[in-house]
């Protein structure tokens, strides 16, 4: 399978799509009973008044459990992306509470939704809806029974209910620490995510999420942070189109625009408003008052080059970040990002997504080049 090499317009391969959900912005949660959102960003595909539980009941772990050592907000986030992908398709209120109720399936021995085993019920129906048997409930998949012993009220409410964010994710942290863990040994880390779910499986998965989460950092933040004068111009110009949807074609120095039919995949920009990934450097740069050509691999060709031999450390924040076919060969950039600092880009990345940071990816890397 081949790319057509048409500069941000062209096909991807799988392997290069599959790259991390990442970092957006994040400070700390402040440990309060309801976390203040002015202190939590965005994390690429968790929303944010969940992601501001994560960090806030791994901030208040030590108050719960305190022989237990090296809880993140990533650990966390790995166990709820497997258990109910962060509440997806929920209404997440401000203190927390989400609608509709998260219900597994009932869990009575008939095989429906792949359980085998019959559970008594022990809430009667206060938790998850049926007096008949169990189901396993909220963001983090509680059965009734395990949350009497493990619900913990994370939002100050006075309610320990598994249907809200706060008090769900503090739970989940009492729970993974057991009589007290550390975490940040690998073994006792996973005998915690096998103790919530015995699959090795299940272990594999919630694992590589956590990885991803943690390659976020501590969440201080720091993208761009040694950026000045016309790179945090065009670093702020970048960073405040997060969220516009990609569009094949689209973007200009002015902004936004619909895009063009099609791509390789027969996938339209037309009636898309947003940016291509040339689309969203052309504007960021041009807010610089810098024009630049309207493909990754002609952009490629302005400025100071950075050979991909001498790696990302060799870039700084506003540089543009470059990814090809062959490295070796501009010709076949098809990639483009603005390098926002710690190993980190801002970029328009395909179809189907919206503008976003995540990591300078692996694969592919050309290096990038300096107009600055």
């Amino acid at each position: 399978m081949k790319r057509r090499r048409l500069g941000c317009l062209t096909t991807l391969l799988l392997a290069v799509l599959a790259t991390p959900v990442m970092l957006v912005a994040f400070a700390a949660a402040r440990e309060t009973d309801t976390p203040n959102l002015e202190t939590v960003g965005k994390v690429s595909g968790i929303p944010q008044r969940m992601l501001a539980a994560y960090q806030a009941a791994a901030a208040r772990l030590p108050a719960e459990a305190p022989k237990c050592t090296g809880m993140t907000w990533a650990i966390l986030a790995g166990i709820a992306k497997i258990e109910s992908n962060h509440a997806a398709g929920r209404t997440i209120a401000d203190n927390g509470d989400i609608t509709p109720h998260i219900l597994g399936p009932l869990l009575d021995g008939s095989g429906a939704g792949g359980n085998t085993t019959a559970f008594e019920d022990t809430d009667n129906g206060r938790w998850d809806d049926t007096s008949s048997s169990e189901r396993a409930v909220g963001p983090f998949q509680f059965l009734p029974s395990t949350w009497q012993s493990t619900g913990r009220d994370g939002n100050g409410d006075g309610v320990k209910d598994p249907h809200n964010a706060d008090d769900a994710a503090l739970g989940a942290a009492v729970y993974l620490c057991g009589n007290g863990r550390n975490l940040t040994d690998r073994s006792q880390l996973k005998a915690a995510i096998l103790q919530y779910n015995h699959s090795t499986a299940y272990v594999s998965d919630v694992l590589s999420w956590i990885d991803r989460y943690t390659q976020l950092g501590d969440g201080t933040i720091r993208l761009g942070q040694n950026a000045t004068g016309d790179a945090r111009t065009v670093i702020n110009a970048a960073l405040a189109e997060i969220g516009t949807p990609y569009s094949w074609g689209g973007g200009n120095a002015t902004g936004p625009t619909k895009g063009i039919c099609c791509t390789p995949r027969g996938i339209s920009g037309a009636n898309i408003t947003g940016y291509d990934c040339s689309g969203l450097t052309t504007y960021a740069y041009a807010q610089a008052g810098i024009s630049l050509p309207r493909t990754a691999a002609q952009q490629a060709g302005i400025g100071k080059r950075i050979p991909a031999s001498r790696g990302i450390g060799a870039l700084e924040p506003g540089d543009l970040v470059f990814f090809a076919v062959d490295p070796s060969s501009s010709s076949t950039i098809y990639h483009v990002g603005i390098y926002l600092g710690d190993s980190m880009m801002v970029n328009a990345p395909r179809p189907g997504t919206e503008v976003r940071t995540e990591a300078v990816w692996d694969q592919g890397f050309a290096g990038g080049a300096r107009l600055l």
